[in-house]
């Protein structure tokens, strides 16, 4: 079965890309960089190209673009002195009401529209003009609502996979969105636009890094962050939609096409390639964000709680180092009942959660530690007289923690060698990243699951490591 997304692209809607490109040599940069995305699209020939927009804003639940050929002549209400922009789409109606119909089943209010006149939002125009100049392929769009929370989002994106495949259509996904938000609120020479908060600029690298690695996962997990920190483009919440319309992953290949200043915003042109194919059933996750930025602080002390006013200068800021905080690709629809694990050898859990959970094709892991069942002591650690640790072994402790994860999946039925996914937690990555790898690389190199490093300040029990896992049973 072929995948429901062929690939998805993050870009900026600003009319001046469009319209005044010649006025900036990074405004012109980012219109280069659309026509390299346009060659993409059209060597990828989808059926279809579906646009979210933060910029065509819904109150009342979500409404979708029906009308088959939308027709009219489009002034941005906030830079008319640009020009206007004649526009006129293709639409796929019986696309936007099945993705309509599936959106209410989701317990949503949706709509289509198929009005003369009905105003499309410069965003989309200028994406489609950009991307899609001759109507090559037909386009879908759905409004961004400015109230949806995470929940919502996720729902919409998943119900948006459900009508690719009831459709029988493949997509490129196109989110047209800023980065940071902060514009400029006096007027600026064009030619001299740049980042109008230097905190921004920070986050924009550290989002633009992640997304050129494919790690959409990562970034849905500290998009609240990065909304809070970089007054971002109505709170990054298309990323949400993303992540509930291609799972809860980083299986993707990136491409950072450009990133620049747009009067103050960060404006990006970035490419997520599933790795593997996007396909309807996948469980959606609700959990609360991980420790994200906490491994970026630890990665990059000078991006520890740093504020920046809107005159400073950019820096030039740091890249994260080998922290990659992952959330396992979710299974498929289960086609076999939920089963909590329970092991009678592994150490006992400290909180209300079983050793691992099986749900569909896949076998997840509670986090492990390299406690020894019946025993309070911890493999590897030096205690002093008070019970507080003093030193540890850090490669004890990952041959511990890897001999947990060997018994609980002995347990459920599996084994070590149908681990795909791990997540590592360290607390202390400058200390310790070097000889745990070496153990890890010596029993579970051979094997070969996708891995994620996170450097944390502490853990639930005076460990200095513990793993997250997902296999196959």
């Amino acid at each position: 079965m072929n995948s429901c997304v062929k690939s998805v692209f993050l870009v900026p809607g600003h009319p001046h890309l469009l319209l005044a490109a010649d006025q900036n040599e990074g405004w012109q940069r980012l219109n280069q960089a659309y026509g390299e995305a346009r060659k993409r699209i059209e060597e990828l020939n989808p059926d279809l190209i579906l646009y979210f927009s933060t910029q065509w804003f819904s109150v009342i639940g979500h409404l979708f673009q029906a009308n088959p050929k939308p027709k009219w002549v489009h002034v941005d209400q906030e830079w008319h002195e640009l020009g206007s922009i004649p526009y006129e789409f293709v639409i796929d109606p019986d696309f936007a009401k099945s993705y309509a119909d599936l959106t209410r089943q989701q317990g949503y209010h949706a709509a289509t529209v198929n009005y003369y006149g009905f105003p499309i939002d410069t965003g989309s125009i200028v994406a489609q003009k950009l991307l899609n100049p001759h109507n090559k392929f037909p386009a879908s769009m759905v409004s961004c609502n400015i109230y949806a929370d995470r929940d919502e989002m996720l729902r919409l994106g998943h119900a948006a996979c459900s009508a690719l495949a009831e459709q029988g259509k493949s997509a490129v996904i196109v989110l047209v969105s800023a980065l940071s938000n902060r514009l400029w609120v006096k007027d600026i020479d064009p030619a001299q636009d740049a980042i109008s908060s230097a905190k921004d600029h920070e986050w924009n690298l550290k989002i633009c890094e992640l997304l050129g690695e494919g790690r959409l996962e990562d970034v849905a997990q500290c998009a609240r962050e990065f909304a809070r920190e970089a007054n971002a483009d109505m709170g990054f919440k298309g990323i949400w939609w993303l992540n509930g319309l291609l799972g809860h992953h980083n299986d993707f290949s990136g491409k950072c096409y450009g990133y620049e200043a747009v009067w103050g915003t960060g404006a990006g042109l970035l490419e997520i390639t599933p790795k593997v194919p996007i396909l309807p059933g996948f469980s959606l996750n609700f959990e609360s964000e991980s420790s994200v930025i906490q491994a970026m602080e630890a990665a990059d002390p000078a991006f520890r709680g740093q504020k920046s006013g809107p005159e400073e200068d950019a820096p030039t800021g740091n890249s994260p180092t080998e922290n990659k905080v992952s959330r396992s690709v979710s299974a498929p629809v289960a086609t076999v009942q939920a089963q909590k694990i329970e092991s009678q050898k592994a150490p006992e859990p400290v909180g209300a959660y079983p050793h691992a959970r099986r749900e569909g094709d896949f076998l997840f892991l509670s986090g492990v530690g390299p406690r020894q069942r019946g025993s309070a002591a911890i493999p590897g650690v030096t205690l002093n007289e008070h019970g507080e640790v003093i030193d540890w072994d850090i490669r004890v402790q990952t041959r511990a923690v890897i001999e947990n994860v060997r018994t609980i999946l002995e347990d459920a039925g599996s084994s070590l060698d149908k681990v795909v996914d791990v997540t590592v937690f360290l607390t202390d990555m400058k200390r310790d990243f070097k000889a745990y790898n070496e153990v890890y690389a010596e029993l579970l190199g051979p094997i070969g699951p996708t891995r994620t490093t996170l450097g944390i300040s502490s853990l639930p029990t005076p460990i200095a490591i513990e793993l997250k896992v997902v296999a196959k049973p």
